[in-house]
């Protein structure tokens, strides 16, 4: 263990002096392998784990859900999704909260990303939520909160990379994190009810629109609704595997841009782009690390972890809870992805051992780390909000999304509290 200590230390020191996470993975992987196997089987390690990484049909999927999120971005579908929010709750108290919110979900049912939903939803919501003088930084941070949604609510990338990292299901996954994301984005909606009704000043409520006028919004929805029906459901009913409803609905956002007048040769590039540097970040960061985790494997790491808990009698809610801990940690430094990456390979087993389903701590994993991009001082969804704010203070924007905070800490004692919540659905289904 002594070994696998030194190398993350050595990793955590690169990281913070600014060396790129991939190149600290790798020398830090390839460094210890060396020294306990040699330099020409570290050679062979880090070859054969690129390799694998990138010729790996399971691995498809990841490209395909990208893929999808990109022309789903470039489609302009967000501002239809706002339009049906803004028309069904923009007279409630903190409508346009909620429907920024709501949008964002929907958004983000579509998309799979956090950090394009946020970008997006900021153009689109920002606007509106001035409109109706809202508080800016309340404004910001319902904006980067809602944004969150997009790595909770399936299809999401997140929870493909815990599948291919632990060999779970990836279509149990996606349906597990279906209750707790509708979960979390009514306990968001209610932060912003009682935000607003504590202090009204933050924002006004919006009119009231005819029934004609939110009929014409859901009509205008329609499509987006059965290309989500049409990916999980064919997912949850057997029809597609998970790469299989990945190239479906990359084939259906597609199909959408193009009766949107979008699928225009620029948009057609950007959105292919988009998806290449996104997938290729997201493959070699997922290489390294196998890289970095081979060398832990040959520390017996894992299993001297397991060890020293069952030795000590630790009760197993207490190291739950210390995980958690060090996800909302280590989410707030590194990239999202990244600490997956990273972590979840040594500390999955360990929580296998003390009895917890793998499924359910994939939600847990994916809750946790999702803090980090709305807490200081990695808070990326904050940052991209920042942009299309210009002017307002970063802290400003982080005491904004502070009480949406309070409302993810309660999403995930609830599901420590009540696994079922996780696992309802996966268990009805599969």
């Amino acid at each position: 263990m002594t070994g696998a200590l030194i190398g993350f230390g050595v990793l955590f020191a690169l990281t913070f002096f600014g060396v790129p996470l991939v190149a600290a993975l790798l020398a830090v992987g390839f460094g210890g392998f060396a020294a306990y196997r040699g330099i020409g089987a570290a050679e062979a390690v880090v070859g054969q784990q690129f390799f694998d990484a990138m010729s790996s049909y399971g691995f498809s999927v990841i490209p395909l859900f990208v893929l999808m999120g990109a022309f789903i971005q470039r489609g302009g579908l967000a501002d239809d999704l706002f339009a049906l929010a803004r028309a069904c709750l923009g007279h409630l108290r903190g409508g346009i909260a909620h429907a920024t919110i709501g949008a964002s979900g929907a958004f983000a049912a579509v998309c799979g990303s956090s950090v394009a939903a946020a970008a997006t939803m900021s153009r689109v919501a920002i606007p509106q939520l001035k409109r109706y003088h809202y508080q800016v930084g309340f404004a910001g941070g319902t904006v980067a909160a809602g944004g969150t949604l997009g790595i909770l609510i399936p299809p999401s990338v997140p929870l493909v990379i815990f599948g291919i990292l632990t060999e779970t299901d990836i279509a149990a996954l996606f349906m597990a994190g279906i209750l707790p994301g509708i979960l979390l984005a009514l306990f968001y909606m209610a932060t912003a009810w009682l935000m607003v009704f504590l202090r009204p000043g933050l924002g006004k409520r919006a009119e009231r629109l005819p029934w004609i006028e939110r009929l014409g919004a859901f009509r205008k929805t329609m499509p987006i609704g059965g290309l989500f029906l049409l990916v999980l459901g064919g997912i949850y009913w057997g029809f597609f595997t998970p790469t299989e409803a990945g190239a479906v609905g990359a084939a259906g956002a597609f199909a959408l841009m193009a009766m949107r007048g979008k699928a225009d040769f620029r948009t057609i590039v950007d959105a292919l782009s988009d998806a290449v540097l996104t997938t290729t970040a997201i493959l070699v960061t997922m290489s390294a690390s196998l890289v970095f985790n081979n060398f832990l494997t040959i520390t017996g790491l894992t299993g001297q972890l397991i060890d020293w808990v069952q030795s000590y009698a630790a009760i197993p809610i207490m190291v739950i809870l210390t995980i958690c801990v060090i996800y909302i940690v280590l989410g707030a430094v590194f990239d999202s992805l990244a600490a997956m990456i990273l972590t979840v390979p040594v500390l999955t087993p360990l929580v296998a051992s003390l009895g917890y389903d793998p499924i359910w701590f994939g939600i847990l994993v994916v809750v946790a780390v999702e803090l980090g991009l709305i807490t200081p001082p990695m808070g990326m969804n904050v940052f991209i909000v920042q942009r299309h704010t210009p002017g307002v203070s970063i802290w400003t924007l982080f005491r904004g999304v502070a009480p949406y905070v309070v409302a993810n800490l309660l999403l995930l004692g609830l599901l420590i509290a009540v696994p079922w919540l996780a696992l309802a659905i996966p268990e009805f289904g599969f």
